[in-house]
């Protein structure tokens, strides 16, 4: 008998991040901790926190998949992930530093970018207000 194997596919909001198949395992972080997928378990829903993905295939052994929130789906032998960011690397000390420097620049960007949107919608809005009163 042919072991049966997971095929995952990993989506950012512009595009697929990582396609595999002949995936053996899965260990994803939710809010009620980490747990396993193997390919017989029954299908399910996730709401992934911030952490570490990790699977392994026969080719490539350990991989580990730094992501953001997001939604894990496993659906038959195909496990789907959609999250906002991911970063892929082999050895975790490395994906550490990647993290650092990727996800908290990012987060200083989104600030900033919030910051601004703010400033113009209450321009906007002061604006709209002053054509009511004329």
């Amino acid at each position: 008998m042919v072991p049966m194997k997971m095929n995952l596919k990993v989506l950012l909001p512009y595009g697929i991040f990582a396609e595999k198949t002949g995936v053996s395992r899965i260990v994803a972080e939710t809010q009620a901790g980490a747990f396993g997928l193997l390919p017989h378990r029954l299908d399910c829903v996730a709401a992934l926190m911030p952490g570490i993905l990790t699977y392994e295939t026969e080719a490539e052994g350990e991989v580990f998949v730094a992501v953001d929130e997001g939604v894990l789906v496993k659906a038959g032998p195909d496990v789907l992930v959609s999250v906002r960011r991911a970063l892929a690397g082999a050895d975790l000390k490395q994906l550490r530093n990647q993290v650092e420097q990727e996800f908290l620049t990012l987060d200083e960007h989104e600030r900033s970018l919030r910051s601004v949107m703010a400033k113009l919608e209450s321009g906007f809005l002061r604006r709209f207000a002053s054509f009511k009163h004329d």
